[in-house]
């Protein structure tokens, strides 16, 4: 599923085409590519939950600015998010890519991944579909997408 779900987003994020919301042509052009039809139907799901969570925001707005708190993992979210995963995630909320709302989308989206070993590379690629989802957060997408692609490979300040 997660293929699935990174070849949608490379192929459609910048498509001025509305093929998003077009659920039998994503299907069709999706196992034309390859992908059995249970990947697409669940990378269409996890979209579509991921859709939902903007709608109905339930954490309160902070700007993308550091919060003092701390954020405690579940042993299942410890589990599916190791140590790198974890370190990574809150050195992008103290320099504020992630809010504590959108860290939190981030965690439920990436627990919906049912990968062999989830990566930090696979991480990444979660958090960027979590931000462009979001329109609030174009300038987090943005600093998050450069470094991602960075190829001097470039120090985070």
């Amino acid at each position: 599923m997660f293929k699935c779900l990174m070849y949608l987003f490379e192929n459609y994020i910048h498509s001025e085409m509305n093929v998003m919301n077009d659920h039998k042509l994503l299907t069709d052009e999706l196992t034309g590519a390859g992908f059995q039809k249970e990947e697409v139907f669940k990378a269409l799901a996890w979209i579509e939950r991921l859709s939902g969570m903007q709608d109905s925001r339930s954490y309160p707005h902070v700007n993308n600015k550091p919060t003092a708190s701390i954020r405690i993992y579940t042993a299942r979210e410890s589990s599916h998010l190791d140590l790198e995963c974890r370190g990574f995630l809150l050195l992008l909320e103290q320099v504020g890519v992630l809010s504590a709302e959108t860290r939190e989308m981030v965690i439920d989206r990436s627990l919906e991944i049912e990968n062999r070993e989830f990566t930090v590379d696979d991480l990444k690629w979660v958090i960027l579909m979590v931000l462009f989802n979001l329109p609030d957060q174009q300038q987090a997408f943005t600093q998050l997408e450069g470094l991602m692609f960075d190829q001097a490979g470039g120090i985070m300040h």
